[in-house]
């Protein structure tokens, strides 16, 4: 009974030891997130091309309305291109897609590296300096481009501009977007903010020409469904910085039932193991002993706040188990552990806006132990090797732009 008590202890004191270092960690970043001021960029009067790449796979619902406010974009009209990059859409969508106009690229690939490598490859690009990567229910607020071009001036290369909620119609939806604006917080500002790189959202990205044509060259990133996380490793390659554009708006659709953020989580989990490994390979060394390596690589080891959520349950659990037993399970103290926790509830708070402290939040939350639960489901269901894109349907359509 000792030896299994010992073993007790040495496991929870690693998992304590796991979670409060992620904790001090988020809780950094969450402080230079909120208390170090955003850098802002001079708008320049020479306006750079910019290609507007819109991948779009069986998105029907979505990416007319999507091509036609980006068509009516405030930057200059002369200085940027749309090209939406059709991968299964019906032929009446390519058809009112053509009488916007924009251009059309048709592509039979299935996986959205693959349609963009193609887009950057085609001649509507090749005289662009800028190439700005849109999903297909992104809309870009008044003046994104602007600010866009701004940065590029002062000589940023690669920049993540600020996704935030299209959409709050249900409470998934709403806990969703909440959830993206904590993730803006602390892998985004926080870090740009903390001299460090910021993670690429997957879209509302914008890049140099030709780093995002070598980029979207590679062959890791044409057999990765995982595009979003090997552009972070191609960065650190090339010790390039992500930048972060915080009044740069993207607005994008959050997933507004279970389900579907179940399938949205499986692909995220199974890119986050993918790309743990990905450090250890040949390619990488050239990046390796640098802050932001180091940096990139701690964040990839961090576990989804859905399943930290899930784990700290558990873990209350059994310590109230321990109490009403009086049996020596867990270490350290329970005074120990709950101080973690609320650190890490504190964390998630400074990081959270006052536009969702409300009654309506407070409600939403009821639906925490739904996604709590199809969290460990899309654990069970990841796969080692996958190389289908997994696809989560958007429908969400406003014909008017949502304010900043």
């Amino acid at each position: 009974m000792i030896f299994f008590y010992l073993i007790c202890h040495i496991i929870t004191w690693a998992v304590f030891i796991y979670f409060a270092a992620n904790t001090l960690y988020l809780f950094v970043m969450a402080l230079f997130g909120r208390l170090t001021r955003a850098r802002k960029y001079i708008i320049q009067s020479e306006k750079h091309r910019i290609a507007v790449l819109i991948p779009s796979f069986r998105e029907d619902q979505v990416i007319v309305d999507t091509a036609l406010q980006t068509r009516e974009h405030d930057y200059p009209g002369s200085r940027f291109t749309i090209t939406v990059i059709a991968d299964k859409l019906k032929p009446e969508t390519m058809q009112m897609l053509k009488q916007i106009p924009v251009n059309v690229l048709e592509v039979n690939l299935g996986m959205k590296s693959r349609s963009l490598h193609a887009a950057l490859e085609s001649p509507e690009i090749r005289d662009s300096e800028i190439v700005m990567i849109l999903d297909a229910d992104n809309i870009m607020a008044p003046g994104c481009l602007e600010k866009v071009n701004a940065a590029f001036h002062a000589g940023i290369k690669a920049m993540q501009c600020h996704r935030t909620a299209k959409n709050k119609n249900s409470e998934v939806a709403l806990l969703d977007a909440m959830s993206e604006e904590i993730n803006t917080n602390l892998f985004r500002r926080g870090p740009a903010l903390a001299g460090l790189s910021a993670t690429p959202n997957g879209s509302g990205m914008a890049f140099d020409t030709t780093l995002i044509r070598d980029i979207f060259s590679s062959r890791e990133i044409l057999e990765n469904p995982g595009e979003d996380r090997e552009i972070d490793m191609q960065l650190i390659q090339r010790k390039i910085k992500m930048e972060f554009l915080d009044d740069a708006f993207i607005y994008d659709e959050k997933v507004a039932t279970a389900g579907v953020f179940e399938k949205q989580r499986i692909r995220w989990l199974e890119a986050q193991v993918n790309h743990v490994r990905r450090f250890f390979d040949g390619d990488m060394k050239t990046g390796q002993k640098t802050i932001v390596f180091i940096n990139k690589f701690f964040q990839n080891l961090l576990l989804p706040r859905v399943l930290t959520l899930v784990v700290f349950s558990i873990i209350m659990v059994i310590l109230l188990i321990q109490h009403l037993f009086q049996l020596p399970l867990i270490r350290p103290v329970f005074v120990v552990w709950a101080s973690m926790m609320g650190l890490y509830l504190l964390t998630l708070l400074i990081s959270i806006p006052r536009i969702f402290y409300s009654t309506k939040t407070l409600w939403a939350m009821s639906r925490l132990p739904l996604l709590m639960f199809a969290m460990m489901r899309a654990v069970l269901q990841m796969k080692k090797k996958r190389r289908e894109f997994i696809h989560t349907p958007k429908t969400f359509v406003e014909s008017q732009k949502p304010k900043a």
